[in-house]
């Protein structure tokens, strides 16, 4: 059986670049029928912290990253230290007597004894690699019997969970020699690598906090949705071949292989990552969307929006004008939806088209346009039987004189919605109201 597994540690909030190794070992297991688990690498006592594990587990549930178990390497340092002891006596490990480095340093650390050979892996991604191993020496593998470093506890951790692909990013090439040393001598296997090309900024440098790579949960908070982010990290050094780019995740399961997954870095590009999002919007039911929504709009507009039954014909006009849920809440700061519940005031100039400034045409447009509008049986009232309706109207007497002072009349507002779609939200009674209110203000 494939396991896989993700190996953060709490030092920091889980970002955009550090979620894709999660994602691809994900997606590999999920595929493979497998089992991906959680290891959380907190044996750094002084820079883990509880609130970084927390965002980690919270960031990948709101992914949808589900694991299957969940370690703490810090639980399992007996079992570190019985292994180190193991090679102290198998004489592949020694303590080594140092000469400090500062008042108080350490005088003593423990080594693995390397044997200084070429190590050749094969990696999926890379094909075979190979490195010279004398080049490192007898390098550290523990500050003391209690205090085992990142290498061994990796090796002992992954032997014991039963790791069999380690998909990892390619700044661990260096390290994998040094593991494979480490699993010959205390007779762990060696698992199947896959290291994953780097996730570069706009300028082609490695992304950093400081070039962009912001942490999920901002994300979230700004109003991407989870599919956008995950679909966006599943094409960040990855892509199932053809022109399709938009999948939900049981999608991704189907198509990913790690076959595909290329060597050159992954250019991380937030206006992608955008279109990803708008394109995920698009796909939302308007139940999925009004939830959505709820979050991000005021109480005042979300009752007013509830209280006339407007807010599922709202998602449409909602859906169009947003790439993410946190431009919904700047729309409502500006007053975008207001108008569809609360009647406007005008300023009597802006009723006017342009240079055509005499308020008794504009008005008589009005008035005809009321006329027109009238008509329509109450029945048949929707954004195309308006326009349809008045159509003829605005191309005889000029389309910018005609709805534009209808659009005013209906929104006040200088951008808004086309008038046939106010229209068909707020209703014709509503619609005949503030027509004759504009032509009030004319007179």
């Amino acid at each position: 059986m494939v396991i896989t597994r993700f190996a953060p540690s709490p030092t920091g909030n889980l970002n955009i670049g550090g979620v894709r190794a999660a994602i691809f070992a994900y997606l590999y297991a999920r595929h493979k029928k497998g089992k991906f688990l959680l290891r959380i690498e907190d044996t750094d006592k002084e820079r883990s912290k509880n609130e970084y594990e927390e965002n980690i587990i919270e960031s990948l549930a709101w992914l949808n990253v589900s694991y299957d178990s969940l370690f703490h390497q810090s639980e399992h340092l007996e079992r570190h230290t019985s292994v180190l002891k193991k090679m102290i006596e198998n004489n592949t490990a020694y303590v080594s007597k140092e000469i400090p480095t500062e008042p108080g340093g350490r005088t003593e650390v423990i080594r693995f004894k390397n044997p200084n050979r070429m190590v050749v892996f094969n990696d999926i991604v890379r094909g075979d690699i190979s490195m010279d191993t004398s080049d490192l020496g007898d390098f550290v593998i523990a500050k003391s019997l209690e205090e085992p470093l990142f290498h061994l506890a990796v090796v002992v951790d992954d032997w014991d969970e039963g790791v069999t692909h380690v998909i990892r990013g390619e700044d661990h090439i260096s390290n994998t020699p040094r593991q494979i040393l480490l699993q010959e001598a205390i007779g762990a296997p060696t698992p199947i690598y896959a290291h994953l090309p780097l996730i570069l900024g706009p300028d082609r440098s490695k992304l950093s906090k400081r070039k962009g790579a912001k942490s999920i949960t901002e994300y979230r908070d700004m109003g991407y949705l989870p599919e956008a982010i995950f679909n966006y990290d599943a094409f960040l050094g990855w892509h199932p071949g053809g022109e399709e780019e938009v999948f939900n995740q049981t999608e991704l399961i189907e198509r990913f292989t790690l076959e595909n997954v290329q060597k050159s870095g992954a250019i991380f590009d937030e206006v992608k990552l955008a279109w990803f999002n708008r394109e995920h919007i698009a796909r939302l039911s308007p139940e999925a969307f009004i939830e959505y929504a709820k979050q991000f709009l005021s109480t005042e507009t979300l009752e007013a929006l509830t209280n006339a039954n407007l807010l599922e014909k709202l998602v449409p006009i909602m859906r169009e004008r947003i790439q993410n849920f946190a431009e919904l809440r700047e729309l409502d700061t500006q007053g975008e939806f207001s108008y569809y519940t609360t009647r406007p005031s005008y300023e009597t100039e802006r009723l006017f088209w342009k240079t055509d400034t005499d308020p008794i045409k504009t008005s008589e447009r009005l008035k005809k346009t009321q006329d027109i509008l009238t008509s329509i049986p109450e029945d048949n009232w929707c954004e195309t039987i308006v326009k349809e309706t008045l159509w003829p109207y605005a191309e005889e007497a000029g389309r910018g004189a005609v709805l534009w002072p209808l659009r005013y009349s209906l929104s006040g507002r200088d951008k808004s919605p086309d008038p046939f779609v106010i229209a068909s939200i707020i209703g014709k009674n509503e619609t005949i109201q503030r027509i004759s209110q504009a032509i009030k203000q004319l007179a």
